[in-house]
């Protein structure tokens, strides 16, 4: 009898995990979205119509031998998971991908692809019909928006601020903050660092309604449009038992070397749910699931562990089509515009086509 795998998650993680033990167990993924969603390019799919139909990648072709199911898990025992339908669903080894959430439109906040794409073409909507747009949050969401924005409605008025003295929370080094302040210069964003508002709008996100706030310089900014561009949640709520144990203050599971979450032989974590020291960012979460794949199938057969080696900080932020920088030490550091743009001219979306069998 084949050997039991649960992946609880279909994001980055968890199809790379699903996909590598196909062929030697008998592999369930459990996910509540009617299809995968390339969130790499979800900022781009917000202000470009054909990027936003895209972006959404039927599961049906990932698992020749496995199935998918669409539900959401209510439940996580360390051999077991349980299904809002009801369902059981008993489990040799347990993959846990469930990520983290983040404002939309960086990641859909509807589970079904007609919805979705509605919800895209309201933002496309309301930013056709904003002529001053004001965005909370200079990290990586808020720096792409931006630029995206600019890029597509040259007339449009873009500001953009945080609390942070420095771009990307100054994770960075100097000389990256001072290559996306000077396209973001060029696009004509305004970026305001090292402020905050005094209180936040007092309109819906996404509506289109002229307003006014303040910030804590004093500075009186007026917009008819903003969008949140920080925050959200480890999706970690559904743990039992002795799963709970391993979750940290922020919601994080601790794991090991070898991403086993920690007193469990058997379960394991990817991605975002991970309290791994790296930047979560989609090229780890695919390699994490690599590895986990990796262990379980050495489990299954008899064989090494691999251990996981941290991604050095690192990041490719667009700045619309044309625009762009990279920071990768890999690659010699930073990389300005015209490398960028090359490189996430198609976002990568043929690799995740084909690992999904729509190419």
């Amino acid at each position: 009898m084949d050997t039991k795998v649960v992946v609880v998650g279909g994001g980055y993680g968890g199809i790379a995990a699903a996909r590598a033990l196909d062929d030697v167990a008998d592999v369930t993924l459990v996910e509540p979205r009617e299809t995968f969603v390339h969130n790499v390019a979800a900022l781009r799919a917000a202000v470009d119509p054909v990027w936003a139909e895209k972006i959404f990648i039927p599961y049906d072709g990932l698992l020749s031998r496995g199935r998918v199911v669409r539900d959401r898990v209510t439940r996580v025992a360390p051999d077991h998971v349980e299904l809002g339908a009801g369902t059981r669903l008993d489990a040799d080894y347990l993959v846990l991908a469930t990520g983290a959430s983040s404002p939309f439109p960086s990641r859909m906040d509807v589970l079904d692809r007609s919805r979705a794409l509605e919800r895209l073409g309201e933002v496309r909507d309301a930013l056709g019909r904003a002529g001053r747009v004001l965005l909370l949050g200079a990290g990586a969401i808020g720096l792409e928006f931006a630029g995206e924005i600019a890029a597509t409605l040259p007339a449009t008025s873009v500001t953009l601020v945080d609390p942070s003295p420095a771009v990307a929370g100054g994770r960075f080094p100097e000389e990256f903050g001072a290559e996306v302040a000077k396209q973001l210069d060029a696009l004509g964003v305004t970026v305001l660092l090292g402020t905050k508002l005094t209180e936040p709008p007092a309109v819906e996100p996404g509506a289109v309604r002229p307003f006014t706030v303040t910030t804590t310089d004093g500075e009186v900014l007026a917009a008819d449009l903003w969008f949140p561009c920080y925050g959200g949640e480890v999706n970690s709520g559904y743990l039992d038992g002795s799963l709970r144990a391993a979750r940290q203050p922020d919601g994080r599971l601790a794991v090991t070397e070898h991403l086993r979450v920690t007193g469990h032989d058997r379960v394991f974590a990817v991605g975002d749910l991970t309290a791994v020291p790296e930047m979560k960012m989609a090229r780890a979460a695919g390699r994490h699931g690599e590895v986990v794949a990796a262990n379980i199938r050495a489990l299954i057969e008899g064989g090494e562990l691999t251990t996981y080696e941290p991604f050095p900080d690192g990041i490719a932020l667009t700045l619309g089509p044309a625009g762009g920088v990279t920071w990768a030490p890999e690659w010699g550091g930073l990389l300005g515009a015209e490398q960028t743009s090359q490189f996430k001219a198609t976002f990568l979306l043929e690799r995740f086509e084909e690992a999904l069998g729509a190419a």
